[in-house]
């Protein structure tokens, strides 16, 4: 018998690899993964300075809290989902795998007597 390294099927156990190729789609998504979370940054400062002014006294202030909270949140969603892209993309997620309860093909019945009968 022979180890795992001789033999007539002998071979890397790795498939090739995919040809690394430039993808604009992926610098598009990048960039608006950091347009959106510099936006959030910017919303969350917004948001406490509108608090500061609205607990000192301005009423109006407390709406630009509001309306400034809610676009914060608003980029990081954004945001988010545009990584859960990105990772998609590059490889790294799959997408779910459907829960269809009716499937295209109805499946095969089962042989009389389980595997081994089939045989």
């Amino acid at each position: 018998m022979t180890g795992a390294t001789g033999g007539k099927r002998a071979g890397s156990r790795r498939g090739q690899r995919a040809p690394r190729s430039f993808r604009p789609v992926l610098l598009l998504l990048a960039a608006g993964i950091t347009l959106s979370v510099v936006a959030w940054g910017y919303l969350v400062y917004a948001a406490i300075d509108f608090g500061s002014s609205a607990r000192g006294g301005e009423s109006q202030a407390w709406w630009f809290l509001a309306i400034a909270s809610v676009g914060a949140v608003a980029c990081l969603f954004f945001g988010l989902m545009l990584v859960a892209m990105m990772l998609r993309r590059l490889g790294i997620t799959r997408p779910p795998a459907s829960t269809d309860p009716e499937p295209d093909e109805p499946e095969a019945p089962r042989p009389i007597g389980g595997r081994r009968a089939a045989r």
